[in-house]
């Protein structure tokens, strides 16, 4: 296709007034692509999760436990959130702060009491007897979990929890939640010398619940066990 003298001299002035444009544009300072790199510290795996510095088990978690529950979380590279987990003994006695809130960066923890499943204890002794992922056991799940949305429900604003191990892969299936309860308030224990039970799900007080979703909303990790 040939273009006339005419066509040309037009074509040469829109070229000439896009160049213009683009210089102008150019002038004024036009955001320019970021690419982030990721912090010094990040995990090859997952290169925007900060690697943790606790690599023992802090005062008062049992070590064993504490090496399940960061092997759990090393193992799932796709968890964006690593600074702090929760660390679940249910060895221990429903009326002793069991439910801990472990920093991973400092170091610190923070424990709070935890109601178990009917399930689990059926003679009601405060001591967790066993686990159970079958659908309408009341049993509270071993295993790794990961938070999810939150809801208004029975007991007010919840959060759900995803089950990662065939231990617990039924959480949300059985409704199996983060919930406060009368029965979790700490004059329970201090009157009763025990929680009352959940039917699986992890019932706090309330001013732990709230404490507890806090601290680990956005898919964070949560892992349970007994090991003794």
């Amino acid at each position: 296709m040939s273009l006339n003298r005419r066509e040309m001299l037009g074509l040469g002035a829109v070229g000439a007034s896009g160049l213009m444009l683009s210089s102008a544009a150019s002038s004024v300072g036009l955001p320019a692509l970021v690419f982030r790199t990721p912090p010094p510290t990040a995990d090859p795996l997952s290169p925007f999760a900060p690697k943790s510095a606790l690599t023992t088990a802090p005062a008062g978690i049992d070590p064993t436990l504490f090496a399940k529950a960061k092997a759990a979380l090393d193992s799932r590279p796709w968890i964006q959130h690593r600074d702090v987990i929760g660390v679940v003994d249910f060895s221990v006695a429903s009326a002793e702060p069991r439910f801990h809130l472990v920093d991973l960066i400092s170091g610190q923890v923070e424990s709070h009491r935890v109601a178990h499943g009917r399930g689990s204890d059926p003679d009601h002794s405060g001591y967790l007897e066993r686990f159970s992922n079958r659908f309408g056991s009341e049993a509270s799940s071993s295993g790794a979990y990961v938070t999810a949305d939150t809801y208004d429900g029975k007991y007010g604003t919840s959060m759900k929890v995803q089950g990662l191990d065939w231990s617990n892969n039924n959480a949300e299936g059985r409704a199996i939640v983060i919930h406060n309860a009368w029965y979790a308030e700490d004059n329970v224990a201090r009157d009763f010398g025990k929680l009352g039970r959940s039917e699986g799900c992890f019932a706090f007080s309330r001013a732990s619940q709230w404490r507890v979703m806090s601290r680990l909303a956005d898919g964070r990790l949560i892992y349970a066990d007994k090991l003794a």
